[in-house]
């Protein structure tokens, strides 16, 4: 269908809901098997960080991924069950999801940078039964009653006993025959976002989502069937799981991981090397781009399209990106519980001028509004809380957190999910982030929840009390900062900093430590006892 009219988006929307709903959906027929021809059709150009690359075939994915099913069946993995991966961009990752989603599994991301303590809450949350690993991260699982799946070493070390070889498994077990039909209402995801006041929180995503999906790898990338895609973000996270993974095999068009750590310059070089036509990514990797200091002016790419989500671009980087990268970069709003619903769109049939500071306008599907404290929707200039009307967005997906117990859920009021933050719109329905409503940190493009990390921190010896906060950073948006009141017999000092910070490092997360302590004798509190993060936050 040639897409030039919102009537004809409008046919398309419909004719994608069609395919993701409905009593027997088909999802590894969806994102895999239907475009497995030609043989060597490409869904993944992959490459690791010693510059060896290899592009797999969804010929390939298919049969590697229903042998992989076989491997999950031979475990007692049953549809509906909840299966984890902690493993890095890699052909292994989309192996395993894809045999996860031939089972009708659910599969649950975790981030490989995450310790011990943030994959014990998640598995144990959500009664995984299966992880799925590599001989890098194997021992963040040690002590946890799990049944795990190890990615063998290339230098050709054993596994942990007990442990299934991923490679050899996958090698001798015969392919899963059926793909296991689920509803469009069936969880086939089940990540985890930040809380501010209490652990993180599971978002079931239906197989629906995937038409929310498609609207924004279409209409908001522009993604075309000749463009060479590279969205660098980790499907560890929302942004990298729905739409550098999910998305692309929905569309039948190859993706690109680049399995390594992140550099400037190995960027440029995959953008080169790939010629890369249509590039997403956080906002600090466009920072980091111009802290590089190589110029206004990039040569030797074939950039098309450039898309920035996960917190708002700074102007001067909006501008030296048009300078160096030879394009505007739109830049785009979302959430896990939703996906992406407020953007700047590429696709010329819904394309507009980019307005400064501006994150765009609401997705097709959506009905974004600006709401008050009440949930009465303010009009143009009003700031408030972005706010979807449920029953006039479609494509709105979430409905509420899973295994959330008794609690109310403060997301759902009055028809309206409310987004916790802050923005206002003009008389065009352009929409500006303020900030957020709650004490979410937004760092280099990752949302952390102050209280995971208050809570690691909680468990060192020395520490009484612990407060998290965002301090703003010119190359991450915001760091994490902790504000810490120690135990008697324990005085503050460097070496104490340090060790903190090493602590949480290696308990909780690589990227949600505290870059910054500060010790104070008393935190701020309410009559209550609640901790008043913003007085923290207006400190110097």
């Amino acid at each position: 269908m040639r897409i030039q009219t919102r009537e004809d988006i409008d046919r398309q929307i419909a004719a994608w809901q069609a395919e993701h709903t409905g009593p027997a959906v088909a999802l590894a027929e969806l994102l895999c098997d239907r475009h497995a021809a030609p043989a060597d059709w490409p869904a993944l150009r992959y490459q690791d960080a010693a510059g060896t690359a290899r592009t797999y075939s969804f010929a390939e994915m298919r049969d590697q991924s229903a042998r992989f099913a076989s491997v999950l069946r031979s475990l007692g993995v049953a549809q509906g069950d909840h299966v984890a991966t902690l493993l890095p961009k890699s052909p292994e990752l989309m192996i395993a999801t894809l045999g996860i989603w031939r089972l009708g599994a659910v599969h649950v991301p975790l981030f490989t940078a995450f310790g011990p303590q943030a994959i014990g809450f998640r598995t144990g949350h959500s009664a995984t039964r299966v992880v799925v690993t590599d001989m890098t991260n194997r021992a963040k699982l040690a002590g946890m009653d799990l049944r795990v799946v190890t990615v063998e070493g290339q230098n050709g070390a054993a596994v942990e006993p007990g442990d299934v070889p991923f490679g050899s498994a996958v090698a001798t077990a015969a392919p899963l025959a059926e793909v296991v039909r689920v509803s469009g209402d069936d969880p086939f995801i089940l990540i985890y976002t930040s809380g501010t006041t209490g652990q993180p929180k599971g978002v079931e995503v239906p197989v629906r989502a995937l038409t929310a999906f498609v609207v924004y790898m279409r209409f908001g990338l522009d993604l075309r069937d000749d463009d060479v895609y590279w969205n660098i973000a980790d499907p560890g996270w929302a942004y990298g799981l729905f739409y550098a993974l999910v998305g692309p095999l929905l569309l039948g068009l190859p993706t690109l991981f680049l399995n390594a750590p992140f550099k400037v310059e190995s960027v440029l070089d995959v953008m080169r090397t790939y010629q890369v036509t249509n590039f997403a990514a956080a906002p600090t990797v466009f920072r980091a781009m111009r802290a590089a200091g190589m110029g206004d002016r990039l040569d030797g790419l074939h950039l098309r399209v450039l898309s920035s989500a996960g917190e708002p671009l700074n102007p001067d980087v909006i501008a030296w990106a048009e300078r160096a990268l030879g394009v505007p970069v739109h830049d785009h709003y979302g959430q896990t519980e939703q996906g992406m619903m407020v953007i700047n769109h590429h696709a010329p049939a819904l394309r507009q001028p980019l307005r400064p500071g501006s994150m765009g306008v609401p997705m097709p599907g959506f009905r974004a509004v600006i709401v008050d404290d009440e949930g009465h929707e303010l009009g143009p200039g009003e700031e408030g809380q972005i706010g979807l009307d449920i029953a006039r967005s479609p494509l709105s997906w979430f409905r509420g957190y899973y295994n959330a117990g008794e609690s109310p859920d403060q997301r759902i009021t009055g028809g309206y999910y409310l987004c916790g933050d802050a923005a206002s719109r003009d008389a065009d329905n352009f929409f500006s982030f303020t900030g957020r409503t709650d004490d979410i940190i937004s760092s280099a493009g990752y949302r952390i929840g102050p209280f995971e990390v208050e809570s690691a921190l909680m468990q060192h010896p020395a520490v009484a009390e612990a407060a998290a906060i965002g301090r703003p950073d010119e190359l991450r948006g915001e760091v994490v900062t902790a504000v810490v009141v120690l135990k008697a017999g324990h005085a503050p000092s460097d070496e104490l900093g340090e060790d903190l910070t090493r602590f949480v490092k290696a308990n909780l997360s690589a990227h949600a430590y505290p870059r910054a302590i500060t010790f104070v004798d008393e935190l701020p509190k309410t009559p209550s006892g609640k901790v008043q993060r913003f007085l923290l936050r207006q400190q110097p």
